[in-house]
């Protein structure tokens, strides 16, 4: 580090990304170098190494690297940040909303296999004669997708 700024190495090392993944940032738009050595080099500041920690957490958060731009853009035309910090929560909102309908899925799932699960440890050798004569007083019949055809 040379007064307060970090060489393009140092600041992949301290975000935790790749020396790539900060040019690519920055071919995106979404990381902007404002420093260079008078041979041209470029310097990072603390402010990018926030900017690159904030890329990261949206993208953990499932957001698309257009959507983090869309953000960050909104930095340059929104002085007070009352604009993106709105857009933001809009966002959050709906990321939000997406991961409880992945998440009832999901749950809907593990109930399904639960299901399975539970009926083959108590089947026995019934399982081999399923569906057959003893659907009419199996313990899953409510539930059996072989029962609901055979109706």
């Amino acid at each position: 580090m040379e007064n307060g700024r970090y060489r393009i190495g140092e600041l992949a090392r301290k975000a935790g990304v790749t020396v790539r993944a900060v040019r690519y940032y920055e071919s995106l738009g979404l990381l902007k170098t404002q420093h260079r050595s008078d041979g041209g080099q470029r310097y990072y500041s603390d402010a990018d190494l926030v900017y690159i920690a904030r890329i990261i957490e949206l993208k953990n958060l499932d957001f698309s690297l257009e959507e983090i731009g869309q953000i960050i853009r909104m930095g340059n035309e929104d002085s007070t940040g009352e604009l993106r910090r709105l857009e933001l929560l809009k966002q959050y909102r709906s990321k939000l909303s997406e991961a409880l309908e992945r998440k009832a899925a999901i749950e809907q799932r593990v109930d399904e296999l639960s299901w399975h699960v539970n009926q083959l440890e108590s089947a026995g050798d019934a399982f081999q004669r399923c569906p057959g004569s003893a659907c009419a007083t199996c313990q899953f019949a409510a539930r059996c997708t072989f029962q609901r055809r055979m109706q």
